[in-house]
């Protein structure tokens, strides 16, 4: 289940980050990541998301829990849809002003005003604006992985977020396509997001983007 504000929440319960490579290195992969995304007119991905409990994460792989994908619909600055397609069908889209979290199998439609729609929700539209203002909102570092891993950057916000700790990124060497993308919150969850190959959109429009609630839906007003 969706959970809308915190979509993008929590992974890998002890990161043990490497040495921190030169600033040279590091500018070239934010370089490489906004060349790859940054003059995108939209773009749609697929994913595969887990959710890991502190206890899990300790436990390593065989031990998975709240499996689900789907596909993200983008489209700069802030138009998102996320369409959960496993296990249920459940639809969070907003246009940066209103987001709305459809769940078909209940007849219901959750309505957020703007000031609702959370960080990690404009966090995920700036990876995919190739996290053109990241150094706005994070300190970045990098840590080393081997050449077939492609490298890892880790963002701590700054100033500190209330639930997240830090997010992970997998970043393609060949490419800078963002592969992984894990959030830690500071009871040792993890979310993890792994993402397929994107396909370029030039057709969404921003009515795309806009609910329209269908026939025989209640829709519930959140608005504190």
């Amino acid at each position: 289940m969706f959970r809308p504000v915190c979509i993008f929440f929590l992974w890998l319960f002890l990161f043990q980050s490497g040495p921190v490579l030169a600033g040279d290195q590091l500018s070239e992969i934010l370089n490489g990541i906004r060349e790859r995304y940054g003059n995108l007119p939209g773009l749609t991905v697929t994913y595969d998301r887990e959710i890991i409990t502190r206890s899990m994460a300790l436990l390593g792989d065989q031990m998975k829990t709240d499996l689900a994908t789907g596909r993200i619909n983008f489209k700069p600055p802030y138009y998102l849809m996320i369409q959960q397609e496993t296990p249920k069908p459940e639809t969070v889209t907003t246009d940066g002003d209103t987001l709305w979290w459809y769940i078909p199998q209940k007849g219901l439609v959750y309505r957020y005003p703007s000031n609702r729609l959370g960080k990690e929700l404009r966090l995920l539209s700036d990876i995919f604006r190739g996290l053109s203002e990241v150094g706005d909102s994070f300190d970045v570092m990098q840590s080393t992985l081997d050449v077939k891993q492609g490298y890892r950057l880790k963002l701590i916000p700054n100033p500190p977020w209330q639930e997240i700790d830090h997010i992970n990124l997998s970043v393609a060497r060949d490419n800078f396509s963002i592969r992984v993308v894990e959030i830690h919150n500071y009871l040792g969850g993890i979310t993890r997001f792994t993402f397929g190959d994107f396909s370029m959109k030039d057709g969404f429009t921003d009515r795309f983007f806009r609910f329209v609630v269908p026939d025989g839906v209640r829709v519930i007003e959140e608005n504190g």
